[in-house]
Formats: structure tokens, sequence, C-alpha cells
């Protein structure tokens, strides 16, 4: 029995039902994406009160938005006063703030708030429930360990890490290399190649819950300056676009959180210019290449030698 047909057949008896915590993590997630559309769904009433409060509030959930959604439950309309209760960061934004806040909440409005934001507080206190039982139970094996050499990775929280620990394990001898675990994972570039013709690049579908959980890590990690993961995006970006940058990234994050479970070493940071210090030559040239593509006649000189007269880059003769 080859690799893929081991791994599927471990697809259907999957890591979360091995590690003792993967259960419970699989459940949580659940509750996380159910508190997500319960915050949508406030983010729908506000719209229809004519308040803007989510154009200029990145978290309505957070410190800042509920303290102003519970003055505006209790009848508070100044936008002065509602302004006021801006945390942080927000407190720069204080005039478009009251522009937003410009709306009227009607009674209707406000029953289907207290409702909203009542079912979100009961699923804080159930996903914090979640945290404590899952962090008890991976103290007391070997997952704590895992769990915190993943939290090094940019991009992956502690959260992030006990879902990789739930659905991958913490055992990656079952996976050859990296690249079989990406291919399981469905984060690997597809290969559909006809008569020598390169055709769609499609991922697979892979393990669902992993996915979806890589691409929300990449995204943060792709945010996050001055590290590598930051910079590929931004150079497969420019490429191939957005999307398919974001996946890059997933796919990059899978092959080092496996390095890191086989390994047992903490991530360690290359930097934004990691391949350029491995292939400065290649740099130069095709930086070289890309100025005489503008048309700019320029002499490349090792360091440490004589610097050309500042007329020796100059534009070249149009015909």
């Amino acid at each position: 029995m080859g690799w893929w047909s081991r791994a599927s057949s471990r697809r259907r008896t999957s890591a979360s039902c091995r590690v003792p915590s993967g259960p419970m993590t699989r459940q949580r997630t659940n509750f996380v994406r159910g508190r997500a559309t319960l915050v949508n769904r406030v983010q729908k009433v506000l719209e229809g009160t004519n308040l803007k409060l989510t154009a200029v509030v990145s978290n309505i959930a957070g410190v800042s938005g509920r303290a102003i959604l519970a003055a505006l439950l209790d009848g508070e309309e100044d936008v002065t006063v509602l302004a006021d209760l801006a945390k942080g960061k927000l407190r720069k934004k204080r005039d478009e703030l009251e522009r937003a806040l410009s709306g009227r909440l009607q009674p209707h409005h406000r029953f289907l708030l207290t409702a909203l934001l009542a079912q979100i507080d009961g699923l804080d206190e159930t996903i914090a429930r979640f945290d404590a039982a899952i962090a008890r139970l991976c103290a007391v094996n070997e997952e704590e360990a895992v769990v915190t050499l993943l939290d090094t990775i940019p991009g992956i929280g502690r959260a992030m890490g006990e879902l990789l620990v739930a659905e991958i394990g913490i055992d990656m001898t079952k996976f050859p290399t990296a690249a079989h675990l990406a291919a399981w994972a469905g984060v690997a570039p597809g290969n559909n190649e006809s008569a020598g013709r390169q055709r769609s690049g499609r991922t697979r579908k892979g393990n669902a819950r992993l996915k979806t959980a890589l691409v929300q890590a990449a995204r943060g990690a792709a945010r996050m300056k001055g590290t590598a993961l930051a910079a590929k995006y931004q150079r497969v970006r420019a490429r191939r676009g957005a999307k398919r940058a974001i996946m890059a990234v997933a796919h990059r994050l899978l092959i080092i959180a496996y390095h890191v479970l086989a390994r047992r070493e903490p991530y360690r940071e290359l930097g934004v210019d990691y391949l350029e210090r491995r292939q400065p030559v290649a740099i130069v040239d095709r930086l070289v290449q890309r100025l005489r593509q503008l048309g700019v006649d320029i002499t490349v000189m090792a360091e440490g030698q004589n610097a050309p007269p500042p007329t020796q880059a100059t534009p070249a003769a149009v015909p």
C-alpha cells in the first residue's frame, strides 16, 4: 500500500480522534464560527439604522465597539459622548466616529441587538471554557510542548497551534516529506498537465478544516512586517494576485509546521531579505535587465572596485 493510500485511510481516522484534545478543538472551532456569524448579524442590524460603525471600528465586538453598543442600547444618542467611549488608536478617528454614529436606533433594533449580543456573550463564555479545558488536556500530554513550538511561527497563535495538532497529530513520521503533508492537506499546487501543456493548478480538496485554518493564519502572517512570510506574500501577489499569494503563504506555513514538529525546534525567522542573501547575483541581473528595458544603460561594479563616474548610468539613445 502506497503512502497516499495509507494517508487516505488515516483521513477517515483523523488525528483529532487520536489526540486527546482533538474532538474538543473541533467543537471549539464550530463555536468560533457561530460567534462570527452573530457578529455579522449585528453589523447587518446596524446598517439598517444608518449607523456606519463598522466603517470605522474594525471589530465591533471588541472593547470600544461593545462600550459604544452598550451606550446606544441604554438610550444614549449624543455622538460626542459615544465617541468618548473609544479606546486606544480608535481615539485618533474621533471625527470619523462621530459621523458614523449619526444614525438612530428604533425599539425593534434595540431588541435585536440585545438578543444578538447576549448570544455572543454566551458563546464567549463557552469558548473560554473550551480554551481552559483544552489547555488542561495539553498540559498533561506531550501536546503542550508542541503547541508552544508552533506558537513561534508568525501567524500561528496558540489556538491555531492546537488545531494543527488536532488535525495532523504530533508524529510526522507518517508523512515521508513535508510535500506529502501539504498534498494531503490540500494546500499544495495542483499538477494537471496534458501533452506537455500545463493546465489548471487548482489545489485538491484535502482536509477542509485544516485548509481553512491555514488560510486564516496566512492572512495574519502576510500582515506581519519584517518577516519572510510577508515578503513571500508580496512577491507572489505581484505576479499571481492576492488569492494565490495567500494560498502560497498557507502552503509555506504548513511546510514550516512540519519541520518544527519533526525536529522539535522553534521557528527561526529568516528575514525579509532571505532570498536576496541567497541569490544576490540573480537579483542584480534581474534588476539590471529591468533597467535596460526601461531604456537605461548601466554598468555594474563589484563592491570594493572604483566607482564609475556619475555619467556612466545614462538613458539609452532613442532611435
